[in-house]
């Protein structure tokens, strides 16, 4: 998954990212997990299907090794318009999301969330090196690599 020249960091394991809250949260602690980590907004069009599926996923998969991390993002004709604990407050209320929802982040451009320029540079491809709408997912192996096949326990 190696990273751009500009992301010195080798696994999505190397970085502190806030919660809510605004609390320090070190992505370490999801070691050894599979991550689904998802650009969210509370007033897109695909909202209720997302954070349905994702809610359904989670409940079936976390005791598993699953953990979803969900970024709000408010980038995309600003449907993200409240404070991050707004976007925790809608996702665990309307959707029963049991999943840690962190600070709100840019996705694109200068001011992007080091995370995201790490996940953007480490996949390339049809994604390029812009994230094209609201929730954009990166699975994440166990290893803090995004090894889709590796993190699905294929050869």
């Amino acid at each position: 998954m190696g990273a751009s020249s500009s992301v010195p960091q080798k696994s999505i394991h190397d970085f502190n990212v806030k919660d809510c809250k605004g609390n320090d949260v070190n992505l370490n602690t999801y070691k050894g997990k599979v991550l689904l980590v998802v650009n969210v907004a509370s007033k897109c069009g695909f909202t209720q299907q997302n954070y349905t599926q994702m809610t359904e996923l989670y409940s079936k998969y976390k005791d598993k090794g699953l953990e979803i991390l969900a970024f709000p993002c408010n980038q995309f004709l600003y449907q993200e318009p409240g404070s991050s604990h707004d976007a925790e407050l809608f996702a665990c209320t309307r959707f029963k999301a049991e999943y840690p929802i962190f600070q709100k982040v840019k996705v694109n451009g200068p001011n992007a969330a080091p995370v995201y320029k790490f996940l953007k540079a480490s996949k390339g491809g049809c994604l390029g090196s812009r994230i094209k709408w609201n929730f954009t997912k990166f699975l994440v192996d166990k290893d803090g690599q995004g090894d889709i096949k590796k993190a699905l326990g294929e050869n």
